[in-house]
């Protein structure tokens, strides 16, 4: 019998984009994983009001911390938004909130 090669483009093999987009998946759940448990000690009903930019200011730390990288607040902002609608949860605030970083 014949020794038969697979294909390149068999469904045995992944193609080798897949592969390599692997690490930066991973490094997008370990992110908002991170962002999950932040939210236990900072909710984000706690991001209306007076001290919405101390809440802001501890999820930005709380990411700092576990991932060793900074974040902006407006990097913060947008993981929150993949979670919550915050134009509805914060309300006037959102706005003022958004102004206020940029």
């Amino acid at each position: 019998m014949d020794n038969v090669e697979s294909a390149p483009d068999s469904p045995a093999q992944a193609p080798p984009s897949s592969a390599s987009s692997l690490p930066k998946e991973q490094s997008q759940v370990e992110l908002e994983l991170r962002l999950l448990q932040a939210l236990e000690f900072y909710p984000p009903s706690k991001l209306k009001g007076i001290h919405r930019h101390f809440v802001l200011y501890g999820l930005m730390e709380f990411l700092r911390k576990s991932l060793d990288r900074q974040f902006s607040p407006d990097e913060v902002l947008q993981l929150l938004d993949r979670f919550f609608n915050l134009e509805m949860l914060l309300g006037r605030d959102s706005q003022v909130l958004l102004m206020m970083i940029l």
